[in-house]
């Protein structure tokens, strides 16, 4: 059975209560109905957000940070890899085993030290006879026997190689012809000639074609310090196997091309196209090994799979989100810049709340809504429809929290001033805190305007704040390189907004929100941001 894939459900960035409750009841939806979901959110949540999540038992949402995928999200090789004291007998075994193409090198911790291919080792073996020399001087007994198939009948701590290897054939001049002073020597069954071979200064006797060895040559082989191997194979395959007993380390790349498993699967893809390599090591940030990626594996890989919720305009959404794989929208917002390269599914209702349209969403499928759930939807309906004072309330709306009110048992109003009070001690944020914190980018006319709406308790504690919002906004707006930014501080209480703006069109937005000239005073009956903030700023500007 194939794997599933997992889906996204985000709201928008600076998310709201509608955003974040929104996207995580219809995580649940879609998981009820055998899609793999997960809930996510664009940026940190605010005071009445956190309040209403733990006022039902629901955690935060994960943050979604980017709509490509990391090399860690992908499917790429398991991290299989070798020890630096494996042979390169045994590193040739299991990349024949386990069918790969390179190994990577790991301490005990996992971390890696280098990298081999079968590559590497080829052209070890045809690489000068002085190279596989300096080698095998470095091998330990143990690591010959095992390469060669072999018995150690003696071994010595104080064996002496210089790594060059010597096949002894017997001729009438016998073996007095042989310089095998520290050699590998190879010989055949013959008990005198091992002796002398011996005595006249071998480093290390492998025997082949014989099943002993006789106690006059291990009595010599203990005077000389002279390990002796009997070989579990002829005389040709001993002398090829030979060349196989250095350890790994020693001829394993100590300074690999690497990628990084936080990395984007794109970005991957483009470094590979400047080398010729098939296979990379993946690790994590503390160069643990975590796989291998090829070039299969990225041109395999898709971008996640993302559904909108509470949003449809990409300079509201989640990075590179023209990227991802859009599969749905569910919104009740204008439909602006919002394209993609195949169809999707597309729910867009005048309500005054996402939320609406997924607890509708519910009783379509006839899924029932927990106690819990249907809590927190009623919530999210009370917070984008100011408690119902909000010029963007619908019957659909008042009607599904009827419905919600019920199956949660819970009282809408008292429920609302509950938020209400969570929703204002953010108050206690800084202002830039408290302005950055539901704040939507638009492009108007070709300026580029930002509005943020700040939920206030009493208008005049602001108006005496008038200097300090005035300095933080243009701070921002110059930060963020805005032709246009705008703050709504809205007070349900007082049922009205104050604005305030920066920037290179702040005055005439502020000449046609207050032509009276007495700025920053109450724009009584001024609620929604979607339906009458938005298009009092686009009417100034296209004016």
């Amino acid at each position: 059975m194939e794997k599933q894939e997992l889906v996204y459900i985000t709201g928008h960035q600076h998310p709201d209560t509608d955003s974040v409750v929104s996207a995580i009841a219809y995580a649940l939806l879609k998981r009820a109905m055998g899609v793999k979901a997960v809930a996510c959110r664009l940026g940190p949540l605010s005071n009445e957000t956190k309040y209403v999540l733990n006022r039902f038992g629901y955690e935060e949402p994960m943050l979604l940070e980017d709509a490509r995928k990391k090399l860690s999200e992908i499917s790429i090789d398991s991290p299989a890899a070798i020890s630096p004291d494996a042979t390169i007998y045994r590193t040739i075994e299991k990349l024949r085993n386990e069918d790969r193409g390179s190994f990577a090198v790991v301490d005990d911790d996992n971390k890696l030290i280098g990298y081999v291919s079968k590559s590497d080792i080829a052209n070890m073996g045809m690489g000068d006879t002085a190279v596989s020399d300096d080698l095998i001087k470095h091998c330990t007994v143990e690591d010959i026997a095992d390469t060669i198939s072999g018995t150690i009948v003696y071994n010595d701590p104080l064996f002496h190689l210089n790594g060059k290897v010597s096949i002894v054939a017997m001729s009438s001049g016998g073996v007095s012809n042989y310089e095998i002073k520290d050699r590998i020597v190879i010989i055949g069954d013959d008990s005198e000639a091992q002796w002398t071979l011996i005595e006249k200064g071998a480093g290390l006797l492998i025997v082949v074609w014989a099943k002993q060895v006789s106690e006059q040559v291990l009595e010599a082989a203990r005077r000389h310090h002279c390990p002796v191997i009997i070989s579990g194979h002829g005389t040709m395959n001993t002398s090829r196997y030979i060349f196989f007993a250095p350890k790994i380390s020693l001829v394993m790349r100590k300074d690999p091309y690497i990628l990084r498993a936080d990395e984007f699967a794109e970005e991957a893809g483009r470094k590979m196209m400047k080398n010729r390599f098939r296979s990379y090591p993946v690790l994590d940030k503390d160069n643990h090994l975590v796989g291998y990626a090829g070039r299969f594996h990225i041109m395999n890989a898709q971008n996640k799979k993302i559904i909108l919720v509470d949003h449809n305009e990409f300079s509201q959404s989640v990075r590179a989100i023209e990227k991802a794989q859009i599969l749905e929208v569910v919104d009740h917002h204008r439909i602006n810049d919002f394209n993609t390269t195949q169809p999707v599914s597309f729910r867009n209702e005048i309500v005054g709340s996402t939320a609406t349209i997924v607890a509708t969403m519910f009783r379509e499928k006839q899924i029932p809504i927990p106690q819990n759930l249907a809590g927190m939807l009623l919530a999210a309906i009370l917070s984008d429809t100011l408690i119902f004072q909000s010029p963007t309330t619908t019957k659909r709306d008042l009607e599904t929290a009827n419905i919600l009110a019920a199956l949660s048992d819970l009282d809408p109003e008292e429920l609302g001033n509950e938020m209400f009070h969570a929703a204002i001690a953010g108050q206690k944020k800084s202002m830039n805190e408290q302005i950055v914190q539901d704040i939507k980018y638009y492009d108007i006319y070709g300026t580029n305007t930002m509005i943020s709406q700040v939920m206030i308790g009493e208008t005049d504690e602001y108006l005496k704040k008038d200097r300090e919002i005035q300095m933080t906004l243009d701070r921002l707006a110059g930060q963020k390189g805005l032709d246009l930014l705008v703050a709504a501080f809205t007070s349900v209480t007082d049922e009205g907004s104050l604005f305030f703006a920066s920037g290179e069109k702040a005055a005439k937005v502020m000449e046609n929100l207050y032509p009276d000239q007495n700025m920053h005073t109450l724009k009584h009956g001024v609620l929604s941001r979607k339906m009458q903030i938005l298009p009092m700023i686009t009417k100034a500007l296209e004016s």
